[in-house]
């Protein structure tokens, strides 16, 4: 999730857990600092452009390195904080908390993050809500910033604060539950459409948990299926693109180009420009707007060759892209502008196969 959110989540878990102990205005403040530090690795650079996309959440979001470095943190906050001196209980508690809600509410969004390095290096993404969300967000920052102003614990503190909390908790839920109610309705418009998919993925457009993206994966092609959650499939949009560049490389010859395909499981997508091929993870950002886009390779000759890759800055939206993200949100049906010409017609003949492996021989 964005900083804002992880630092009022992390003030808010503090206040819940340390508060009585400590002061809500204290505990508040040390919760926000707390709700940070896993996002520090940013400040580590891995190399290249592409290390540096792969490798964020990385160690610093594994939950055993949480555990690990708590008691190291916690014996700091207690002297730190007379109030804790006497609660050890609490005070590793409260960074235990705060460190490890703020990996459990990124692996909720579609990024990948390293709960159980180095045990296992799987990057967990569910994508039931997007990276940013007022919804989940501003309950938090209410309730952090109303503990900041407050000096001394009171019994409506501990109310507000938890309160907040289980209703921040629900709308995780609700979104798991959006999720698959989305899932089930992309599905459902590819079959009534005739078309199938190798995978499927159901992430919510920005700030909202009403209108739904499932990207569907079919061999050299993939879709882009807009589904309004409070509307039935006949308001699903599906829209048709080419994922692998024509006379592109094995992507095993390019390791950048591998380690994004990876990262992405799969939802990635490989086009050339004037400069050489890139590779854009197609979970973040929306056609063509890529969040995660990288030139990996270049031509040689008439073969390829890796090259340290460069990140592409794409723009974030396109035009006339809020009045469809409002639309959709309110269970309309509009064609998205920038993607209208990828409308699939039913009528009309599919686009041409590309190979699904380009050779590797």
């Amino acid at each position: 999730m964005d900083s804002l959110t992880q630092i009022v989540l992390g003030a808010t878990v503090s206040v819940a857990v340390a508060g009585r102990r400590i002061g809500p205005r204290k505990a508040a403040l040390l919760g926000a600092g707390l709700g940070t530090l896993p996002d520090l690795d940013v400040l580590v650079r891995h190399g290249d452009a592409v290390s540096n996309f792969i490798l964020h959440r990385g160690w610093s979001h594994s939950l055993l390195v949480h555990a690990a470095v708590t008691p190291l943190i916690a014996e700091g906050v207690m002297r730190a904080f007379n109030g804790l001196r006497e609660h050890r209980v609490t005070a590793y508690l409260t960074v235990l908390l705060c460190l490890a809600t703020h990996a459990l509410l990124d692996s909720m969004t579609v990024y990948g993050t390293r709960l159980l390095w180095p045990l296992d290096d799987t990057p967990f993404g569910i994508g039931s809500i997007f990276i940013i969300d007022p919804l989940y967000t501003l309950p938090l920052a209410i309730a952090a910033v109303w503990a900041v102003l407050r000096r001394n614990w009171s019994a409506k503190v501990g109310r507000v604060t938890a309160v907040t909390l289980a209703l921040s908790t629900l709308y995780l839920g609700w979104s798991l539950v959006a999720q698959q109610i989305a899932d089930g309705k992309a599905r459902t418009a590819l079959a009534e459409a005739g078309l199938k998919a190798d995978k499927l993925l159901a992430t919510p457009m920005p700030f909202n948990t009403l209108f739904w993206r499932a990207i569907a994966i079919d061999g050299s092609h993939y879709y882009n299926i807009y589904q309004p959650l409070l509307a039935g499939t006949d308001a699903a949009r599906i829209h048709m693109h080419p994922r692998l560049a024509e006379n592109g490389p094995c992507l095993a010859t390019i390791p950048s180009g591998a380690a994004v395909a990876a990262f992405s499981k799969g939802y990635y997508r490989t086009f050339t420009d004037e400069s050489g091929l890139r590779i854009a993870d197609l979970r973040m950002g929306v056609t063509p707007s890529f969040v995660f886009d990288f030139r990996v390779a270049a031509p040689e000759g008439d073969r390829w060759k890796a090259i340290v890759p460069e990140r592409i800055r794409n723009a974030r939206s396109a035009p006339g892209d809020i009045g469809w993200l409002f639309d959709g949100m309110s269970g309309g049906a509009m064609i998205r502008p920038a993607e209208a010409a990828s409308l699939f017609d039913p009528a009309a003949p599919l686009l041409a196969a590309l190979p699904e492996t380009p050779s590797c021989g």
